[in-house]
C-alpha cells in the first residue's frame, strides 16, 4: 500500500533532519521502496543518490529502489537517470558506483544511459583494488537486465572478446537469440 503524501512528507523531512552519518537514514530511504511509494518519492531518492555528501548505504539503497521501481513518466525518469549517472562522477564510493551503474539498466533506452553504460563494460583499464571490475560487472548486469536491443547486442559483441568478460558476454548474447559473432 502506497505512503499517503504526508507519510512521504515526514519520511523525507526526517531524514533531511538526522545527521549525515546516521544509519536512520538508510533505513527512510528502505521504508520508501514499495512499488507505489518508490515511485511518488523518486525524485527525493533520485537527490539522495545523486549527492556525494550523502551517506553511502542510503544511496546505495536508493539506487536500489531506483533499480526496481523506475518512474513510468518520461520527465521523472530522465531526472533519475541523471541522478544515477551523477553518482558514477563519485570515485570515492566504489559501492555507490557498482549500485548506480546496475540501476542504469532500468534507464537503457536513453542515449546517454546507453554511451555510459557501453563505456563502463567495455573499460577494460582496472584499478589496483580492482574496484573497476565490478563496476564492469554491474554495467554488464544493467546491459542484460535491459534486455535485447540491436545497441546492446554491439556492445555485447565488442566485450565478447573481452579476457574477463567475454563468456559473460556470449552467455547474454545466446540467450537473446543472437550469435556472439554475428554483427546483424
Amino acid at each position: 500500500m502506497p505512503q499517503p503524501a504526508s507519510d512521504l512528507h515526514r519520511l523525507v523531512e526526517e531524514f533531511r533532519a538526522l545527521p549525515a552519518d546516521d544509519d536512520r537514514r538508510r533505513a527512510i530511504v528502505a521504508e520508501l521502496g514499495t512499488d507505489d511509494t518508490a515511485v511518488q518519492a523518486a525524485p527525493f531518492l533520485a537527490s539522495v543518490v545523486a549527492d556525494p555528501h550523502e551517506y553511502d548505504l542510503a544511496r546505495v539503497e536508493a539506487a536500489t529502489i531506483l533499480r526496481l521501481w523506475p518512474p513510468s513518466d518520461p520527465v521523472t525518469a530522465r531526472t533519475v537517470a541523471r541522478a544515477l549517472l551523477a553518482a558514477l562522477d563519485d570515485l570515492d564510493e566504489d559501492l555507490v558506483r557498482q549500485y548506480a551503474v546496475h540501476a542504469l539498466g532500468s534507464y537503457a533506452d536513453d542515449p546517454a544511459v546507453h554511451k555510459t553504460l557501453a563505456a563502463a563494460v567495455l573499460d577494460s583499464g582496472t584499478g589496483d583494488d580492482g574496484e573497476d571490475v565490478l563496476v564492469r560487472y554491474n554495467a554488464l548486469a544493467a546491459l542484460e537486465e535491459a534486455g535485447p536491443s540491436d545497441a546492446r547486442a554491439d556492445v555485447l559483441r565488442a566485450l565478447a572478446q573481452d579476457p574477463e568478460l567475454g563468456r559473460s558476454a556470449a552467455r547474454v548474447l545466446t540467450a537473446w537469440g543472437r550469435a556472439p559473432d554475428d554483427p546483424a
